[in-house]
């Protein structure tokens, strides 16, 4: 196996998803209970103590909820962070070892193990906030959500990934005729909120038209808002979009919806 990725769980709720290789484990954020992901390690035949790393995008509760108890029970693990995102969890009272945090840098390349790993930055209302991908062998993951906007370092940093793994939080006419408060509307609409159905599908088009090496990506739409979107609907205005572009689910790519409280199949590239 090359790499490999399962997600967790994939919502305001709670946010978490481990990319491994045959002798790598790493969880991307840990916004659910420990015990629910150690759970999830044994239905996968893992052990849990063994875990290599945790990354960390930012300090919001769904993306962190569960640190302080991932860190006392998988004690080998290495915990990465940009200075913003460690400072404003330890503000939380949260604090992570100091021999065992890692403070990384936006647009910063590094090693787990067998997986290469970069860090790039995202906007978002949190400190210093990152996306990340993941190679090896030439194979290639990225997982962006939490974003206002798709910028150039998004669209470079996605290009030519074989799984993708993207925010699909809303549909802005469910959102902008909802029950959401307007202040709440808003900074969900800004561009440091999170990313529209429309504003995911017009991304995946241009990811798709930037490939340099032919495949067929296999596409996951996350983070979907339980009050402002459903996986129909996602489906249904991501796809629209890419059928306007001639771009076709099932002949230019693969896509689906990530279960927001489930833990989904392993995936392996």
């Amino acid at each position: 196996m090359n790499l490999g990725l399962c997600t967790m769980a994939s919502s305001s709720s709670g946010n978490c998803y481990l990319i491994k290789s045959d002798k790598t484990n790493i969880l991307l954020d840990a916004g659910i209970a420990c015990a629910r992901v150690v759970r999830n390690f044994e239905a996968l035949d893992a052990d849990f103590k063994e875990l290599n790393g945790v990354l960390l995008t930012h300090e919001h509760i769904d993306h962190v909820r569960g640190v302080k108890t991932i860190h006392k029970k998988a004690p080998k693990a290495k915990f990465y962070a940009t200075e913003g995102t460690a400072q404003s969890i330890e503000d939380k009272g949260v604090k992570i070892s100091e021999e065992r945090l890692n403070i990384i840098g936006q647009g910063e390349m590094f090693n787990i193990d067998d997986i290469e790993v970069t860090a790039f930055e995202i906007p978002h209302d949190s400190k210093e906030p990152v996306a990340y991908s993941f190679c090896k062998n030439e194979k290639k993951i990225t997982i962006v959500t939490d974003a206002g906007e798709i910028t150039p370092t998004i669209e470079n940093a996605i290009m030519d990934s074989d799984i993708l793994v993207i925010e699909a939080n809303h549909e802005v006419n469910i959102l902008l005729y909802g029950r959401y408060p307007y202040n709440v509307k808003r900074r969900i609409l800004s561009d440091r909120g999170h990313l529209s159905n429309e504003a995911t599908g017009k991304c995946i088009c241009n990811f798709l038209k930037n490939q340099t090496v032919p495949k067929t990506p296999h596409v996951l739409l996350a983070h979907l808002s339980k009050e402002n979107n459903t996986p129909e609907q996602a489906m249904l205005t991501i796809s629209n979009i890419l059928e306007e572009s001639d771009f076709y689910v099932g002949k230019h790519l693969k896509m689906e919806v990530v279960q927001q409280q489930e833990m989904g199949e392993l995936i392996i590239i």
